[in-house]
């Protein structure tokens, strides 16, 4: 069997011919980005629900969790949490440094809205927080602790 001298000099087929196109190229360079970005985002971490009630907040302080206040710091002198931390909402983005990012994280505050702001800011920082859904007052009415009292 005789082979022909053609064979040898013809060029051979790439194995993968959509390669050469731009956009057979940009298609696997966004999937390898995909692929890294899942592979670091999907480390294992607690998920927290966004918001919790006034006895699953407690639950949380009951187990250690960091307690966040985003009050003013004239509501903080009024009542807050027993050892909470107090970094008003303003100030959070600049003292994000000063949260443990080992911890369950907690957040509190007189108004139900500023909680969701500074949750909302965590979580696009890669903390593990839950935010009250209610106000402090809410809190001290379950009779939980709490330093200082709400005007009456």
């Amino acid at each position: 069997m005789k082979r022909s001298r053609r064979n040898y000099l013809r060029p051979r087929q790439p194995l993968f011919p959509f390669l050469r196109k731009p956009a057979g190229q940009l298609a696997v360079i966004l999937l390898v980005a995909l692929a890294v970005y899942l592979i670091a985002s999907g480390g294992i971490r607690k998920k927290l629900p966004a918001t919790v009630g006034v006895d699953e907040a407690y639950q949380l302080y009951q187990n250690g969790a960091f307690v966040l206040d985003v009050s003013w710091p004239a509501e903080w002198d009024e009542y807050h949490l027993p050892n909470a931390t107090l970094i008003p909402l303003d100030q959070l983005y600049n003292r994000l440094n000063e949260l443990p990012k080992d911890r369950e994280i907690l957040i509190v505050s007189r108004s139900a809205a500023s909680s969701g702001q500074a949750w909302d800011l965590l979580i696009s920082a890669k903390f593990t927080a839950t935010s009250l859904d209610a106000s402090l007052s809410a809190w001290y009415e379950k009779g939980y602790p709490i330093e200082g009292a709400p005007p009456q």
